[in-house]
């Protein structure tokens, strides 16, 4: 359940950034924003969503998730196919999201 919220969450995410990256960026209509905020605060709301016991470490742990994610936006909505150092980076970074959610805590 945990790998769907934050891959859901880096989507709302990310398709919210955008919508404000087209309005500013690229000359894009005002009304890109009603559908931006409306995401972003869907992903907000994904984020509670995630089995952890503290904030900062979901949020911490969902970085990583994150860019991985817009890695996965550059290539299939933007077009440039991430080179092996974006894929050996997202690696890395699934890695250390990994050690910080499921890390054996103690005390």
């Amino acid at each position: 359940m945990t790998a769907f919220v934050y891959i859901a969450a880096a989507l709302a995410e990310i398709a919210g950034c955008f919508g404000f990256w087209a309005w500013l960026r690229l000359g894009r209509s005002v009304l890109w924003l009603a559908p931006a905020i409306a995401s972003l605060c869907l992903f907000a709301y994904l984020l509670t969503l995630v089995e952890a016991e503290q904030a900062g470490r979901a949020f911490a742990a969902y970085g990583g998730v994150y860019i991985v994610a817009s890695l996965a936006w550059l290539w299939l909505v933007e077009g440039a196919r991430p080179d092996r150092w974006d894929v050996a980076g997202g690696a890395i970074c699934l890695v250390g999201a990994a050690v910080i959610l499921w890390g054996p805590r103690t005390g």
